[in-house]
Formats: C-alpha cells, structure tokens, sequence
C-alpha cells in the first residue's frame, strides 16, 4: 500500500524517486525564506504609511539605489567563495541587519522612529529581492533543465506556502509580541533557511545522477558525468562580469527587458487597483481589507493548485516559451477590458488571474531560462536582472503612470496605453522561449555549465 501511495505521490508532482530528497529541501528553503519575509512585510508596508504616502516614490528611489549598491558586494562575493560559503554570508549579512534594526526600534525616539522606519522600508525592499534572487540561482545550479521544467513548480509551493505562514505569524503574533520583536522571528526563519540551504547543497550528487538517467533514458547523453558541475568550486570572474554580460548577450538582455516589461505592467494595474478600490470604499476600510484578503485567497488557491499538478507537466509539455508568454496573454485581455470598464470586478479579476498566472507559470519559465547559462550568470547576471532591473522597472511604471495621469490620461486611456508594451512583451517572451529551446538542445543537460 505505502508503495502503491510513493508511485502515485510522485507521479502527482512528475518527481523521479532519487529526486525527492533535494525537492522536499528545496521546498522546505524557499518555505523559510518566504516566511521570513512576509513576517516583515505588513511591517514594512506600515513604515511607508508612517514616512508619509507623499514620500514612496522617493523610497522607491531609495530601494533602486540601495539595490545598485549591493550588487558588486554579492558580485565580489560570488568570484571569490565557494556557493555554500556566500548563499549562507549573504543571509547572515541580512540576519545582522535585522539585529541591528531591532536595536535601532528599541532605542528610537518617536521622531527618530520615522526614519529607522524609511530606511527600513528600504532596506526590506532590497532584502527581498536579493534573497529570492539567491534562492533561485542556487536552484537553476543545482536542477537541470528538463528537472527544472518538471520541478520548478513544485519547488515554488515551498514558497506560497511560507507566504501564507508569515502572514500568519504577523497578523495573530503583533499584538502579543509587538512589531519590533517579529524582525528578531523572521531572523530565527532567515539563519534555519540558510541551514537547509547548507543540507540541500548535499544532495547536488544525485540530482545530477538523476539527471544523466532521464537523459540517458531519452538518448540524449551518454550518462558520463558532467566534471564543470559542482558547487563546492569557486566561480572566480570580476565583480561587474554579470552586468557586461547583461548588455552583451542578446539573450540576458532579452531576459532583462522580460523583467521590465513585467514590473511596468505590474505597476500599472497596482496603482489602477488602488485608484478605483479608494473610490469604491471611500469611506469603508473594513471593506478595502476584505476585498484585498478575498483576492489574495483566491490568488493563492489557484497558484497552489496549479503549482503542485499543472506547472511542470505544461512547462515540459508546452514548452517554456508557454510559460512566459501566458502573462502577456493575460495582460493583453486584462488591460483590454480594463480599459474598456475600468470597474472593480474587472481589476479585481485581472488582478487575481496576473498574480497567480505569475506565480504559478511565469516565475516558474522565467527561472528556468537560466538553467541553460554558465555558473557565472545564473549568480551574477541574474542577480542583477531580479534586483536592479526589477526595480528599474518599478521606477519606469510609476513615474510614467503618474506623468501621464498628471497630464490627464484617465483609467481607461492608461489601461490602453498597456496593450502595445504587452503585445511587445509577448513577443519577446515567445522569442525567448525559442532560444532557449536552441541553446539546451546545442548544449545538452550539462550545457548549461558551458553555455555564455
């Protein structure tokens, strides 16, 4: 019976059995990273509101800056430490930051505590991007490809999960231990994610293994093993080698204007969201927290549902250009409608459906495009898109958003104003997925420790 339930479990989640092991790790790391964070997130969030609304455009400014600061330090540690040694200095680098706020909170007076509270929305900001960024290049290291493309999804349950769980903590934890006390938790969270970080490294031998099994299995390879492949070797190069090959490769270029594509739109419908729920519930707050607590429900039972049985099967079936072409498709249809009823059951229901089409498929694709890239850019390069792009592209969307609202756009002329940039985004993400198809099928499973 039990080995009846094992065959029907892993075919569930399209799991071979030596592949377990590093997948229940792997969940369990993205899990504790997440949580981590969304117990400080509310907190961050009630920081702005406590800076002034007038000020988040400059904190935003603020977290681009930031971002580009940290960059070369992760960089410089990459070319000269061993995956295993930077993964866990970059998270206990963030578990000190987070020491040092909690005693900057303690101290502060009520003046000094707005400005503890600015920079700490900004330095949260950069956190999450940073470690995120960390996670998944680990993740395109350690999986191959074609497990990338089977297990991705699974992986990213770990994180919805976590999600959930630091929501949790923060919302039935404040009132009994106080705000401040919750940034020494989520450091509890942060140091055992850098641990299971340090036992997933473990299991890097026999994902391989499996690896060179599938692929035998499908006559792809001739099984030998892959000598470029290991974590414990130091990936050397300077500091700025990811941004030069940002610029100079077609490919990390294309997967950079991919992520400002994303964020662009992602602003866009925030602050149209924001725009039509103020005036639906004018004077109804209670109501506004329902309305978001029912969409972020319903966005995290689809993304569950799809993460654990459809991601894998259509990304390996339909190809990762499907994946990151199904935003751009939603976007299209979205901001569609939108602009042609800027209503609340439109935004709300564009809102759910880009939010879990996100998380369950594009995020999923996205990741997997840098499977087929050297050790080098799966760490350096991608650190830079996921950081330093990403909040580019916040800056670019709400800046542009409110430069063509001031000007006298109204909600369905910005919608509208989506629909060329999503059709140039489709494109370029059905363009992606083509190059990727061509540069896994020229390098093999073990081209992605070659490929530049």
């Amino acid at each position: 019976m039990s080995w009846l339930i094992t065959r029907l479990g892993l075919r569930a989640i399209d799991a071979r059995k030596g592949e377990v092991a590093a997948l229940l790790w792997s969940c369990a790391y993205f899990f504790l990273i997440l949580t981590a964070y969304y117990i400080l997130r509310p907190i961050r969030d009630e920081m702005g509101v406590l800076g002034g609304v007038q000020n988040l455009a400059w904190l935003f400014t603020g977290t681009l800056i930031g971002t580009l600061l940290l960059h070369p330090v992760y960089a410089g540690l990459v070319s000269k430490l061993p995956r295993r040694r930077f993964i866990a200095l970059t998270y206990r680098f963030f578990i000190l930051n987070l020491v040092a706020f909690f005693a900057l909170f303690s101290f502060a007076d009520a003046a000094q505590s707005v400005w503890v509270g600015r920079f700490f929305f900004i330095w949260l900001s950069v956190f999450n991007l940073f470690v995120v960024s960390v996670f998944w290049s680990f993740m395109t290291d350690l999986y191959r490809p074609a497990q990338s493309k089977r297990l991705f999804g699974v992986v990213a349950v770990g994180g919805t999960l976590g999600a959930l769980l630091g929501s949790t903590i923060t919302t039935s934890m404040v009132g009994v231990l106080g705000p401040v006390n919750l940034l020494l938790v989520s450091a509890l969270f942060l140091e055992i994610a850098a641990r299971t970080a340090g036992a997933l490294d473990r299991h890097e031998d026999q994902l391989a293994a499996e690896a060179r099994a599938e692929a035998a299995e499908r006559g792809q390879v001739n099984g030998e093993p892959d000598p470029l492949v290991h974590g414990s070797e130091i990936i050397g190069g300077g500091v700025a080698e990811g941004v030069r090959h940002v610029l100079r490769s077609p490919y990390l270029l294309g997967i950079a204007a991919l992520m400002l594509f994303y964020t662009i739109a992602a602003t866009f419908l925030y602050f149209q969201r924001i725009d039509i729920v103020s005036r639906v519930f004018e004077d109804d707050p209670a109501g506004r927290i329902r309305l978001f607590g029912g969409m972020d429900m319903a966005t995290n039972v689809l993304t569950l549902g799809t993460q654990i049985f459809l991601t894998g099967r259509l990304l390996r079936w339909l190809g990762v250009g499907f994946g990151l072409a199904f935003l751009p498709v939603v976007c299209l249809i979205g901001f569609g409608f939108l602009g042609a009823a800027p209503v609340l059951a439109v935004v709300v229901v564009f809102e759910v459906l880009r939010r879990a089409g996100n998380f369950a498929l594009s995020r999923p694709a996205r990741e997997v495009l840098y499977t087929v890239m050297s050790r080098s850019d799966k760490y350096k390069a991608k650190n830079f898109n996921d950081t330093f792009v990403y909040r580019l592209g916040d800056q670019i969307g709400s800046w542009s958003y409110t430069a063509m609202a001031w000007l006298g756009l109204g909600l369905s002329g910005l919608a509208f104003s989506m629909l060329p940039l999503s059709l140039a985004w489709l494109m370029l993400a059905l363009w992606l997925g083509r190059e990727h198809r061509r540069m896994q099928q020229q390098g093999g499973e073990g081209g992605s420790q070659r490929t530049r």
